[in-house]
């Protein structure tokens, strides 16, 4: 489903902050609240909208330490594989697969460095990985949470 730019001005507006106000967003988008709430609920029942949630500084939880891992999967490692293979580790946020040389790029929250080494250890030691190469990350620069511009 394609969003028109009306639907695309809420997603944004609810990207931003999931806990503003229909009335706010109207406001922002020329639309009364009813109005959003109607277009926020289809929009939730085509999947265009497929949750709300919080997003948290890894550092309040512990996690001080981030790298990013790129995966090297023996052949006919299928994504499916490779999801379920990482799913059990709390420590990936996020997992891709990519073009270019490797096959995956996984993103590493950790404690700190021992911690991201034991946790690069074990996604290494999966059958289904042939090698990894890793980068830690020095500071966050940016961080975006939804995508273009809100118009």
């Amino acid at each position: 489903m394609r969003l028109n730019e009306l639907d695309e001005r809420i997603v944004h507006a609810l990207a931003e902050d999931a806990r503003r106000s229909y009335a706010d967003i109207g406001q922002l988008v020329g639309l009364s609240a009813p109005a959003v709430k109607r277009r926020v609920d289809r929009l939730r029942a085509t999947g265009a909208i497929t949750g709300f949630t919080v997003r948290v500084d890894p550092a309040a939880l512990g996690w001080e330490t981030e790298g990013f891992i790129e995966m090297y999967c023996r052949r006919n490692t299928s994504p499916e594989a490779i999801k379920r293979g990482l799913e059990r580790y709390p420590e990936v946020a996020s997992a891709s697969t990519v073009t270019g040389d490797a096959d995956a790029i996984v993103q590493v929250f950790a404690a700190d460095m021992r911690h991201f080494e034991r946790v690069l250890e074990r996604i290494a030691g999966e059958p289904f990985v042939e090698r990894t190469k890793s980068v830690l990350v020095l500071s966050p620069l940016m961080r975006r949470y939804s995508s273009g511009s809100p118009a």
